[in-house]
């Protein structure tokens, strides 16, 4: 089977997801920017979150380029990544209702660590498919900033239950860190 039905689909869902997301954000009531304080923690949610869900489009539209065939377990493992995705406006609106109470935090950091482990199996589906020479396998190499997101994801749930702002600050530097666009892919596509 080809790509494009998945490439579409994923791309559809993804821009659904951000969709939703907007949509859970209020308006403030009032003409002053007191009531831009009362909004800006569901604001502050929004913005991590959108830039989450664009990481996670770039670098799957990168990953999708570098698939020949598909097979069912690659269609099932983008499923579960997208299932994970989808879960992000809700523990977004919730997080942003409750900004730096503990649970809410947690739960946050665990709708962020849940689509890692999903790309990563997807990732690994594709190399199973496709080979252990394959683009995607030499791509990814150690795939250092991979295997250290899911840990920081990790820490920042452990540090919800400590100090909050700690917790947000290791979510937030994890999405700085995949900002920088990962260029592997693109360059091994270039060599070929």
């Amino acid at each position: 089977m080809g790509k494009d039905r998945l490439t579409a689909f994923s791309d559809g869902v993804i821009a659904i997801i951000i969709t939703i997301m907007v949509l859970e954000l209020k308006v403030p009531h009032g003409a002053d920017w007191s009531v831009l304080l009362r909004v800006a923690p569901s604001f502050v949610s929004y913005v991590l979150s959108f830039v989450y869900l664009a990481i996670y489009w770039n670098n799957h539209h990168h990953l999708l380029h570098t698939v020949t065939k598909v097979d069912g377990l690659i269609l099932w493992t983008n499923s579960f990544l997208l299932f994970w995705l989808s879960v992000i406006p809700a523990a977004t609106a919730w997080m942003g209702e409750n900004f730096l109470a503990t649970i809410p935090t947690a739960v946050y950091g665990a709708t962020l660590v849940m689509p890692a482990v999903a790309y990563y199996l997807l990732q690994k589906a594709i190399i199973r498919k496709q080979g252990p020479n394959s683009v995607l396998a030499i791509a990814l190499g150690s795939d250092i900033e991979g295997k250290i997101s899911p840990i920081l994801y990790v820490l920042g749930i452990v540090l919800a239950f400590v100090r909050h702002w700690l917790s947000i600050g290791i979510y937030v530097l994890v999405a700085v860190m995949w900002l920088i666009p990962d260029r592997r892919i693109e360059k091994v596509l270039h060599e070929r």
